[in-house]
């Protein structure tokens, strides 16, 4: 039985890890023959075990030798390899459903430091106000220097209700920052949904877990379940999403993709590995349940691996609008394999690959209109637009009748659209960019 891939960096279980994996106990496809391990090697570490338990200052026994050894193997891969023990194996199966304990935050390595990807919307991370970039330097009172991740994952782990502190580095900061987290047992449902104003649709995905695309679909039912409402555009939220499953990627982008019509033979993402079972070619499956309705999609640098397979996919198939700031930039395959004596791999298997051919590893998804949420301050009262003097200001003013057939979107816009402006101003401009497609009946 093959193991499902699935993409995202290692997960703090302060994080949610969402790898999905093949029941029983699954392996390589098609494994390549083994090798000759080289005996001069062997001695080595046969050695270094033994100078270990003869002078080592404490004893050790065996099996932590072998773990730390094994962890040590996969940590000197990548950033995203590593090995499970029991208990991280079993966290890693039940985060697949989108419930974990933790802080809810998703990491990598950066010079000695760990580096945040993403917080996941509703978590300690995020309350905490935690951001992409953000570079973790102390946990509680240890410094994070050079400590490998597995040692900051543990440190990170803690009950639910205990408390723990995260000094961190931030861009445009002249000092660090500490932050207070209670660790909470997280419930995450990736799929939330509303309309923005009349006729234009909001869809936004934290992560993709095992259920994500049948979740989206719902959604889009129920937004356009009203035959009184034509749907004018939708915007796709994936910002701050750290990846997850692969498939759920896949059914996700199939929603907005007819496959019937596209070029590239239909492929979603397909993925290149040393052996020929890493060879995949995922591809939509559906009709588009919004039938060529505009779309928007939302990212920044907290997007990363599936996120960045859904918007890579639409910008290819020049489905979507892809708005925002440069993606994080992962495009590696990670595949489950269950150890004996309920243990786990997860191992870096394949690189993948935009349906045109495009590798984002390390560079990332560009959007087509970079926009950085810049925050604009709300106007007070009082101020010099107020001083200014229109025509109907004027006594005697002939009046006329307002015509509807000249309104501008300005002068219709509501009130809700306007606050926008001031609390999202990235989620503000990809619902202007809708608007302008929908005047000049653009697709």
């Amino acid at each position: 039985m093959t193991p499902r891939m699935t993409l995202m960096g290692i997960k703090l279980l302060i994080s949610c890890a969402c790898i999905a994996f093949s029941a029983g106990a699954a392996v390589a496809p098609q494994q390549p023959q083994a090798q000759q391990l080289p005996l001069t090697d062997l001695d080595r570490f046969t050695t270094v075990i033994e100078h270990i338990k003869n002078y080592y200052v404490k004893d050790v026994d065996d099996s932590t030798l072998f773990e730390n050894a094994i962890r040590g193997m996969l940590a000197g891969l990548d950033p995203h390899s590593a090995y499970l023990d029991k208990e991280e194996f079993a966290e890693l199966k039940a985060s697949t459903s989108g419930k974990f304990g933790g802080l809810g935050i998703e990491v990598t390595t950066e010079d000695g430091y760990i580096k945040v990807i993403s917080p996941i919307d509703g978590t300690p991370a995020a309350k905490a106000g935690m951001q992409p970039g953000d570079l973790i330097i102390k946990i509680d009172d240890t410094p994070v220097k050079d400590l490998s991740l597995g040692d900051a994952v543990d440190r990170m782990r803690g009950k639910p209700g205990t408390d723990i502190f995260l000094t961190v580095l931030r861009k445009n900061e002249n000092k660090p920052l500490k932050l207070k987290l209670t660790r909470e047992t997280i419930n995450v449902q990736s799929v939330h949904s509303k309309m923005l104003e009349d006729g234009y649709a909001y869809v936004r995905i934290s992560q993709f877990q095992t259920d994500t695309g049948s979740d989206v679909a719902k959604e889009i039912k129920k937004l356009t379940s009203d035959p009184k409402v034509k749907l004018k555009g939708l915007v796709l939220d994936l910002r701050n999403n750290p990846g997850g499953v692969l498939d759920a990627s896949v059914e996700t982008a199939s929603v907005f993709l007819d496959k019937d019509k596209l070029p590239y033979d239909k492929v979603v993402v397909f993925t290149k590995g040393r052996i020929a079972g890493s060879q995949v070619k995922e591809k939509a499956t559906g009709k588009d349940m919004i039938k060529g309705a505009p779309m928007v999609v939302i990212v920044n640098s907290g997007s990363a691996s599936a996120a960045e397979i859904v918007a890579g996919a639409f910008q290819d198939y020049k489905r979507a609008i892809i708005l925002g700031t440069e993606t994080f930039g992962k495009a590696s395959v990670q595949t489950v394999l269950p150890l004996k004596d309920q243990r786990g791999l997860k191992l870096t298997t394949a690189l993948y690959y935009t349906p045109s051919g495009r590798s984002i590893q390390a560079r990332g998804i560009v959007p087509d209109i970079i926009v950085d949420n810049v925050s604009i301050p709300q106007p007070k009262a009082n101020t010099s637009e107020d001083l200014l003097i229109h025509e109907a200001d004027l006594q005697g003013h002939i009046e006329t009748k307002a015509s509807t057939d000249t309104a501008t979107p300005a002068q219709t816009a509501s009130a809700d659209d306007k606050a926008l402006m001031f609390t999202d101003y990235q989620l503000y401009q990809a619902l202007n960019t809708l608007k302008a497609q929908q005047v000049w009946g653009v697709k």
